[in-house]
């Protein structure tokens, strides 16, 4: 696209000034923090840049142009690091940033929600294991658990259901949904307790550095890292505060097949051991009268 030097004569022609600046603007930066030298099509980006930014007397088109270039980028990954604390701990400072710039440039943001900036990022890590080799296992798990706190805090609560609305119900029929804040989490690293340590430890570096304002910032200190156990999590809100709950498998096997919209008598069924007794049959009246305490349950969706 090629713009006129005039000042936009159209709503289609200021439209387009948006686009282009806006195209230039979300591009990568170079490795060293710097807008690029060629445009989409191979073109001088200083050539292009001045078809539609003005220069002044202090800093060419192309300057004024990276300006914001390189605040929009550092803005998205200080996001990124604000939200991923945790995949942050688990890969390290060095190939935390790199990991986040690569995902950027392959995941852009595409939403004027910047809560979804980082949903991807279980995926990207799965795609291109080499930005958190040899921990990739760990990093996943870890982006899992903080992309669930990210839905938590943010996502919809809708009607819920009662104890007492369950009373009489037919099991073979009866469907119930969760709240869309709720996320199940099945994972091999116990990184609700890694998080909770990884956080306060990060609270602790600022307010140190805080208060050291006119002194070399020190380096964070490297939390130790979980062990390897397999652990089974809800991650959800209550009363607008964040909570994870550790969950035994049964209860995480049955709040899934209820979430994927099995009737409560097929997800009990799924749930249940072969070596169930009947200690094992009284331990679901206690897990629905806490699920329905905190409000998890609403109609089937």
């Amino acid at each position: 696209m090629r713009l006129s030097k005039q000042r936009p004569q159209s709503l289609r022609e200021l439209k387009d000034l948006q686009r282009i600046t806006a195209s230039a603007i979300f591009r990568p930066l170079t490795d060293d923090d710097h807008m690029l030298d060629k445009w989409v099509d191979g073109r001088d980006m200083r050539d292009v840049v001045s078809e539609f930014i003005k220069p002044n007397d202090r800093l060419s088109s192309f300057e004024r142009l990276e300006i914001y270039n390189r605040q929009y980028w550092f803005r998205l990954i200080d996001i990124l690091a604000d939200d991923f604390p945790g995949l942050r701990a688990v890969v390290g400072d060095d190939k935390f940033f790199l990991l986040l710039r690569a995902y950027l440039t392959k995941y852009p943001s595409k939403s004027f929600s910047l809560r979804e900036l980082g949903w991807s990022l279980p995926k990207f890590l799965k795609e291109e294991p080499r930005w958190s080799s040899p921990r990739t296992k760990m990093a996943i798990d870890m982006a899992r658990f903080e992309c669930a706190q990210t839905l938590a805090f943010d996502e919809a609560a809708l009607p819920a259901i009662a104890v007492d609305d369950l009373l009489g119900a037919d099991p073979m029929k009866l469907r119930l949904g969760l709240q869309p804040y709720i996320t199940l989490l099945e994972m091999d690293y116990p990184h609700d307790k890694f998080s909770l340590v990884v956080r306060r430890s990060a609270l602790r570096s600022d307010a140190s550095n805080a208060a050291e304002m006119n002194r070399k910032t020190r380096a964070r200190k490297k939390t130790p890292l979980p062990r390897k156990g397999k652990v089974f999590i809800a991650v959800h809100r209550y009363q607008n505060s964040l909570y994870y709950k550790r969950l035994e498998r049964d209860e995480f096997v049955l709040l899934s097949a209820l979430r994927d919209g099995q009737t409560l008598a097929d997800a009990i069924a799924a749930a249940m051991p072969e070596d169930a007794d009947e200690k094992w049959g009284g331990k679901i009246r206690p897990w629905f009268e806490s699920w329905t305490g905190l409000g998890w349950f609403t109609g089937p969706r």
